[in-house]
C-alpha cells in the first residue's frame, strides 16, 4: 500500500498502529519488521488524516470570537476595551474589515492574543 485511499483503509491502518505500539518501543531496532510497519503504517495514516480531516487554521475572526468567549466579553464591552465601535468590532470578527496597526496592538494587549495571529503568520 503506497497511500490510503478511503476510510475503510484507514480504520484498518489506524486499528494496526494500535496493535504494533505494544510491540515497539525506543530500544526496538529500526530493522525490526514491527517497527518497520509500524512507521510505514503511521505516515500513512497522518497523510490521510491531514488531507481528509485537516482542521486548518483559525481567522482572525475566529480567535476573536475564541478570546472573547473564554474571557466572558461582549461585542460592546470589546469595542470599548480597544476604542472602536461595536459595528466595527464585528467587521473584524465577519473578516469585512482588518484591524489597523494601532487596532491590532490593542487587540493583542486586550486580549492576550500573539502578534502572529493578528498578522495571520
Amino acid at each position: 500500500m503506497t497511500r490510503i485511499e478511503n476510510n475503510q483503509q484507514y480504520e484498518w491502518a489506524v486499528a494496526r498502529v494500535e496493535q504494533l505500539l505494544p510491540l515497539v518501543d525506543d530500544n526496538t531496532p529500526r530493522t525490526d519488521p514491527n517497527c518497520i510497519e509500524l512507521e510505514l503504517l503511521s505516515n500513512l495514516v497522518a497523510d490521510y488524516s491531514e488531507a481528509n480531516f485537516s482542521i486548518g487554521k483559525p481567522t482572525l475572526g475566529d480567535v476573536i470570537k475564541m478570546r472573547m468567549l473564554e474571557l466572558g466579553l461582549t461585542q460592546s464591552k470589546l469595542s470599548e476595551m480597544i476604542g472602536q465601535s461595536p459595528s466595527r468590532v464585528s467587521d473584524y470578527i465577519t473578516g469585512k474589515s482588518e484591524p489597523t496597526l494601532k487596532v491590532a496592538r490593542e487587540l493583542c494587549i486586550k486580549l492576550d492574543i500573539t502578534p502572529s495571529v493578528i498578522l495571520g503568520l
